[in-house]
């Protein structure tokens, strides 16, 4: 049982201790939670700043819907980093709804996100409890943009694109986690909104995306679909929304639509554990270890989204830096709201429709993490 109203599952992975960081910054005491406590003690050691002032406790359980809901049970939030979500995601919902919690992650692989709304969004909502998918860098950035467009009276289409500098698979960029989820990927349904229903991107697809902040084209790919076009799909300002993502200073898309062309070629119809076998190989190969603190002289994001209308036109940019930093301060402007029983949304909602975009946009800025333009076109 959770002494403190916090729970950070999987302490002991890169995102784990960065929303730990935050949660010490905040004064929140928390309980760090993982499949093997003396894992989680040497690495809050080597990688939790300030951790001398911490309230915490870590405890060790078993990867299960039972062994995990008598952890949770006690704690008010829940802050789950453990993925592939697509694998393991939907046991640590069910969990903390059984142990009355609310639960934020993560990620923004569609297939999960679509399956936490379908399966336990309405019961999250009855239970007046928040479940809410991609509380992080990706997608946040992306739609604290969209939210800022749709400002504009008339804008009903959208597109967005999400452009990192820095990371690099096999030097020091991308962590083991958001590699294997990168790499599931490959095995799933990636949609985007047309007219109000989500519809499969065609296998291959890729856009050169154009940034005025840049002076070439940006290769991207749509990274799984990305959460927006779900969390959009019933909102009644929208109709469409695409959603694109690339690394603007180096090859890793080229690389990933390679190895997803591949897949397509040779892998699809392998049966299940050896695709799996076939993952872990790309994984171990790509991110070995996990990486090393982010940079803000190297760690730099440029997030935009182009609204448009039948006649009204907007392009709202976030600038941004460290994006697996800014993902623990999400996190911690999330638990902040819920533990003030603070939010405009229960059972399955995004970060910005269940806290607010500017009150996000604001803790980003006020913390030097983000800024935010917006263009009439």
């Amino acid at each position: 049982m959770a002494k403190y109203p916090v729970v950070v599952y999987g302490a002991s992975g890169y995102t784990g201790m960065l929303i730990m960081d935050w949660l010490i910054d905040q004064q929140i005491p928390f309980t760090a939670v993982a499949r093997d406590a003396k894992r989680v003690q040497e690495m809050m050691a080597q990688r939790v700043v300030r951790l001398e002032s911490a309230t915490y406790e870590i405890i060790e359980t078993e990867h299960t819907v039972a062994a995990l809901t008598k952890v949770f049970k006690g704690a008010r939030v829940v802050c789950n980093t453990v993925g592939p979500f697509v694998n393991f995601g939907l046991t640590a919902v069910e969990a903390a709804l059984k142990a009355g919690c609310h639960h934020i992650d993560t990620t923004g692989e569609q297939s999960y996100i679509r399956a936490v709304r379908d399966q336990f969004g309405e019961l999250y909502r009855q239970a007046g409890l928040l479940v809410s998918p991609s509380t992080a860098y990706m997608y946040t950035f992306a739609e604290i943009a969209a939210e800022l467009a749709l400002e504009t009276d008339g804008i009903d289409v959208l597109e967005t694109a999400t452009l990192c500098r820095g990371p690099r698979f096999a030097a020091a960029g991308v962590t083991v986690g958001s590699t294997a989820s990168i790499f599931e990927l490959f095995r799933s349904e990636q949609c985007y909104l047309w007219e109000k229903k989500l519809v499969p991107h065609a296998v291959g697809t890729t856009a050169n995306v154009v940034d005025p902040g840049f002076v070439q084209p940006v290769f991207s790919i749509p990274w799984g679909g990305t959460s927006l076009p779900v969390y959009l799909e019933h909102d009644a300002r929208v109709r469409c929304c695409t959603s694109y993502v690339g690394f603007y200073d180096n090859n890793v898309m080229q690389l990933v639509h390679g190895l997803s062309q591949k897949w397509e070629a040779e892998y699809k119809n392998l049966p299940r554990e050896q695709q799996d076998a076939v993952i872990k190989q790309i994984v171990d190969s790509t991110t070995p270890s996990m990486p090393p603190r982010e940079r803000t002289s190297v760690a730099r994001t440029v997030d935009f989204a182009i609204g448009r209308g039948q006649l009204a036109a907007v392009r709202a940019t976030v600038h941004g830096i460290t994006p697996y930093i800014s993902t623990g301060a999400v996190q911690v402007a999330a638990v902040m709201k819920l533990l003030d029983g603070e939010t405009g949304k229960v059972g399955f909602a995004s970060a910005s429709k269940a806290f607010g975009h500017r009150y996000l946009l604001g803790f980003l800025e006020q913390r030097g993490l983000a800024r935010a333009t917006v263009t009439q076109l």
